[in-house]
């Protein structure tokens, strides 16, 4: 995935999404890490749009926090953490599915990008 598609705001909440697995100790950037740093980010419509879906951002926010103490800790990583597979395949399959819809980035408010991100986390949609 090119992160010239994607939106300025949106490569924020992956820069965050890469400090929370550091913060947490994680050597992988997974999925939850992009939610959290999503529905946290300051000024954001993510939550919004979710709360208008029917969606309870509190407690999605609440439960995210949880299991994302629940991923497995490393030490002495160095800062070193990377993408993790299910975090590449998401972005990669919203990537092209923009391209086919023809939209030029790739934006956090992309409602396709929720199902999947939500199924590559195995976080249930409705």
């Amino acid at each position: 995935m090119r992160l010239d598609r994607l939106t300025n705001k949106f490569q924020l909440a992956l820069a965050d999404a890469q400090s929370l697995a550091l913060g947490h100790d994680n050597q992988f950037i997974e999925p939850l890490h992009l939610m959290s740093a999503l529905l946290n980010q300051e000024g954001g419509s993510v939550s919004p749009l979710l709360t208008s879906a029917g969606i309870n951002a509190g407690q999605l926010r609440t439960d995210i926090n949880q299991a994302l103490n629940r991923l497995p800790q490393v030490e002495g990583t160095g800062g070193d953490v990377q993408p993790s597979q299910d975090l590449v395949r998401v972005l990669n399959l919203c990537d092209k599915l923009a391209q086919k819809r023809g939209d030029k980035l790739l934006s956090r408010q992309n409602c396709s990008f929720w199902r999947h991100l939500s199924l590559a986390a195995r976080w249930p949609t409705s």
